[in-house]
């Protein structure tokens, strides 16, 4: 493929990635990155599209099938940078935008060289499992034909300068659980009901929690709170739990047999344990031709000799939900090496920009050799 980065689009995509990372926004409240994103496409002559209750940009170039689409994560994390709480985008996520905002640049000639429609979605609330759900209401993919993602990886999975073609992510969720009995004096424990203790037996029975052990699964409580007084038994507490599985099956399973465990501590207790189990994201659901293609994105740019094999990660992503709400849909996520310490969600990771530049090329030479492809089929 006949494609360059010029000093330009790189003084470009490296001030689209200062800009969102100094202006970064939690999930659902991405008002101001959208219209930042949506003003850069209509500016590269792209058609845009917003929602009135829901933060997102869509933009588009060419016309018709086939339809192959970006998608671009746009929330950062709430969390605490030197002594303050402030949003962080930690996750990578304003690189991941900066890139497909730089793939526009190096694309927006190229539409006369396909027949279809170039799509770029820029999704909120990937961090809480929710925006690709909502976009997904919306019919954003329903007419597209593939679905590329991208994610910085982290240097123990991926060495900088190297990507892989595929990011099979676990099956993640949370659980949030209200445990409401009644309070009790200190000195008096048997006319109430001890809400820690329920916990705590909630805990221990997560503990004989068990699914094939082949498939990589995990349960934990990871928050807890109960209690106003040190005199004071709470007969009241909040929870979560964390599920992780590598498969939708196991995570179906977890979920069932979580249920029946909070059941028979409720039970026992004689206490009353609601659940929210609404967030969460699906394992993934990627496509051999898909991952194939970006396979071969991947060797063009980076030479063969920097690819490395598509690989599983305990870490989940939202971006799955497309695939599985549309089932022609053939998708994949590209994980780019970047040189990322300590960590993601660390809430001082770094990573070496230039590979921001190797993240546009990868994805525009992707885009180009799948629009040949389909559009080969239609001639």
């Amino acid at each position: 493929m006949d494609l360059e980065i010029n000093e330009q689009i790189e003084s470009k995509v490296m001030a689209f990635f200062n800009h969102l990372h100094t202006h970064a926004e939690v999930s659902m409240k991405e008002f101001a990155t959208t219209r930042f994103i949506n003003e850069q496409l209509k500016s590269l002559g792209f058609r845009t599209r917003t929602f009135e209750d829901c933060p997102g940009v869509i933009g588009e170039i060419g016309t018709g099938k086939p339809v192959v689409a970006l998608r671009a994560d746009m929330d950062a994390l709430w969390q605490e940078v030197h002594g303050n709480l402030q949003a962080n985008h930690s996750c990578g996520h304003d690189a991941h935008m900066a890139i497909v905002l730089g793939v526009a640049m190096l694309l927006k000639n190229k539409s006369k060289t396909f027949h279809g429609t170039l799509r770029l979605v820029f999704q909120p609330a990937e961090e809480i499992g929710q925006g690709a759900l909502e976009l997904s209401k919306r019919g954003v993919l329903d007419d597209a034909d593939y679905l590329y993602g991208i994610h910085l990886r982290p240097v123990e999975e991926t060495k900088d300068g190297r990507a892989r073609p595929a990011i099979l992510h676990g099956a993640c969720a949370t659980i949030r659980g209200v445990i409401e009995g009644e309070d009790a004096h200190g000195a008096r424990p048997h006319l109430g009901t001890n809400a820690i203790e329920v916990a705590a037996s909630i805990v221990s029975a997560l503990g004989h929690l068990h699914v094939n052990p082949m498939i990589p699964s995990s349960v934990k409580m990871t928050n807890l709170h109960a209690g106003s007084a040190t005199n004071i038994i709470p007969g009241r507490a909040e929870f979560s739990l964390d599920i992780r599985a590598q498969s939708n099956e196991v995570m179906h399973t977890l979920k069932e047999k979580i249920a029946q465990i909070i059941k028979g501590v409720a039970e026992s207790y004689d206490v009353r344990i609601t659940l929210d189990g609404s967030h969460g994201s699906p394992a993934a659901v990627s496509a051999p031709e898909a991952i194939a293609i970006m396979g071969e994105a991947i060797k063009d740019v980076l030479g063969e000799d920097h690819f490395d094999p598509a690989s599983s990660s305990s870490g989940g992503d939202d971006f799955h939900q497309y695939a599985i709400r549309n089932t022609n849909l053939k998708s994949t996520m590209l994980g780019l090496g970047c040189h990322l310490l300590p960590g993601l969600h660390h809430p001082y990771m770094t990573f070496n920009h230039d590979a921001l530049y190797n993240g546009v090329l990868i994805l525009s030479t992707a885009v180009l050799k799948t629009f040949e492809k389909l559009n080969q089929n239609i001639d």
